[in-house]
């Protein structure tokens, strides 16, 4: 399946904030790339143009292309709710980034591989599709064959930050999806409303 491929530091840059995790080569240069990224100048930027950026720093945040990105957008639309809190609440639920905020992987794109290469089961079972939505219960683990991988005991060694959605016992390298995330819980600076108007139009 397609997948952006391309550098990550300068997409980070265009959105002024390291949306990929810290990033050496970011702290450096955070300003915009290109021969005018550090002019002052800039035109009159449309309501539009804001509203699409905010779309592709979504985009980009989670790994999706566009039309996996519409559809994800299109499902949210048709559930009761607030659009765009469920539309992120259904990005959280993927099991590429539920791999990822269990620390499984220090990416999105790593834990992307993690699940393609079958190393990740739910419930069980063998998963290999990374935008798999999980439901709340549902357990991920990794493969016995795959607790050993260098990548995977460097990331769990390395964990950061909890989530109050997910719980990880340690000795048996089980991760519990409890239950959808609250908007105030997700921590990426996502303004979802843009995005839901960019699609209204």
């Amino acid at each position: 399946m397609a997948r952006h491929r391309g550098p990550t530091s300068k997409i980070a840059r265009t959105f002024g904030e390291a949306i990929f995790g810290y990033d050496k080569a970011f702290e450096k240069r955070n300003y915009a790339p290109g021969q005018h990224g550090l002019s002052k100048k800039r035109k009159n930027i449309s309501e539009y143009a804001i509203q699409l950026k905010e779309k592709q720093k979504a985009k980009m945040t989670y790994g999706l292309l566009e039309r996996q990105f519409a559809k994800v957008y299109s499902a949210a639309a048709r559930k009761s709710g607030v659009t765009g809190e469920i539309m992120l609440q259904m990005l959280e639920s993927r099991l590429d980034n539920v791999v990822y905020r269990m620390g499984i992987a220090n990416s999105r794109r790593a834990s992307r591989q993690l699940v393609n290469h079958k190393h990740i089961s739910v419930n069980g079972a063998i998963c290999n599709i990374p935008s798999a939505q999980l439901k709340p219960g549902d357990k991920v683990s990794i493969r016995e064959r795959s607790k050993n991988i260098e990548s995977i005991r460097k990331s769990l060694d390395a964990k950061g930050a909890k989530f109050p959605w997910i719980l990880w016992d340690e000795k048996a390298m089980i991760g519990t999806f409890v239950n959808l995330p609250l908007r105030e819980q997700i921590p990426e600076n996502i303004k979802e409303q843009l995005i839901v108007e960019l699609y209204s139009k």
